[in-house]
């Protein structure tokens, strides 16, 4: 498992009912704003970390989910400050889109945490999830290193939610390694629908399958639909080197089971307890002003670890 932790300096949906209270709780209530939507399985284990969170310190601590919908997203922060909010963590909803609901918390001394999508546009105290370059360039590195591609080669890219800027990110770190290398590379809008991405990838793969050497997937949808995939074009496990996001039981069983050679792990869980222990931390007057990264990639013998986390046998 090649593990990677750095600290270093650095409404569509109506907002959820509050995570309950625990006896002696601290006076303090915190925001939990993400631009996923609840039907979206990584984001069950970003939101697992917030309520247990919750429910070990006592405080007060208020989630909505706003599917994308940048209007949303900025009313969730604005209703956060109008009510006095002791700190809010927040994903970014596109670069730059929340500069002015921020500058309007800092204005009204209430801390604002970013989380698992980096936006360096608006002035948060601190930054907590993968560094989404450093993930791409971990791929390739892996691809690199395992001799699983070399010069020359070509290697898909399936994204599952098309033209995602996270996608752009991703493989501008792989690029960084494959670049000097002369491997070439290409971005395949797949779907976040499952079935459709499936029948998307199916038909790229039939349709190159001759001038793939390896597979990189920007998603954890694409990623965790390789083996069906596979399945139904008519490749054997194994037969093309596979790694990417492994946010899904469905991943960690390909890992375990050789369709897909390392996962990366995201840590949702733990970015959205560590986000609101740095809100705990800036709101009794202890700075953070330092990000989190996290972020690990495993091989089938860590597979059934972080199935376990995310509720598999």
């Amino acid at each position: 498992m090649l593990r990677r932790t750095f600290l270093g300096a650095v409404a569509a949906l109506a907002l959820m009912p509050a995570v309950a209270v625990a006896q002696g709780a601290p006076n303090k209530t915190f925001y939990w704003i993400s631009h996923g939507s609840p039907t979206d399985p990584v984001w069950t284990y970003f939101l697992q970390g917030a309520e247990k969170f919750a429910a070990d310190t006592g405080v007060k601590v208020n989630t909505s989910f706003h599917s994308n919908d940048v209007p949303s997203h900025q009313e969730a922060i604005r209703a956060a400050i109008a009510a006095g909010a002791n700190g809010i963590c927040t994903t970014s909803p596109g670069p730059g889109t929340l500069v002015d609901v921020v500058n309007e918390a800092n204005r009204a001394n209430i801390p604002v945490i970013n989380f698992n999508t980096k936006d360096p546009a608006p002035a948060w105290r601190a930054y907590v999830g993968v560094d989404l370059k450093v993930v791409g360039r971990t791929w390739a590195q892996y691809l690199v290193d395992h001799k699983l591609v070399k010069k020359g080669d070509f290697v898909w890219m399936p994204l599952e939610v098309p033209g995602a800027g996270y996608g752009e990110e991703e493989s501008a770190g792989a690029d960084e390694v494959f670049k000097p290398l002369g491997i070439t590379w290409e971005i395949q809008d797949a779907s976040y629908d499952q079935a459709e991405a499936i029948n998307r990838m199916t038909d790229y793969v039939t349709a190159n399958r001759k001038k793939i050497n390896a597979v990189i997937g920007l998603g954890d949808l694409v990623t965790g639909s390789i083996k069906r995939v596979w399945d139904q074009a008519g490749i054997a496990k194994g037969e093309i080197p596979v790694v990417g996001w492994g946010n899904s039981l469905d991943t960690t069983s390909e890992v375990s089971e050789g369709y897909v050679n390392a996962g990366m792990w995201q840590d949702p869980l733990a970015t959205s307890y560590m986000c609101l222990s740095a809100l705990m931390s800036e709101a009794s007057g202890i700075p953070i002003n330092f990000d989190i990264i996290t972020g690990a990639l495993y091989e089938a013998d860590k597979a059934p670890f972080y199935a376990k986390i995310m509720g598999g046998k």
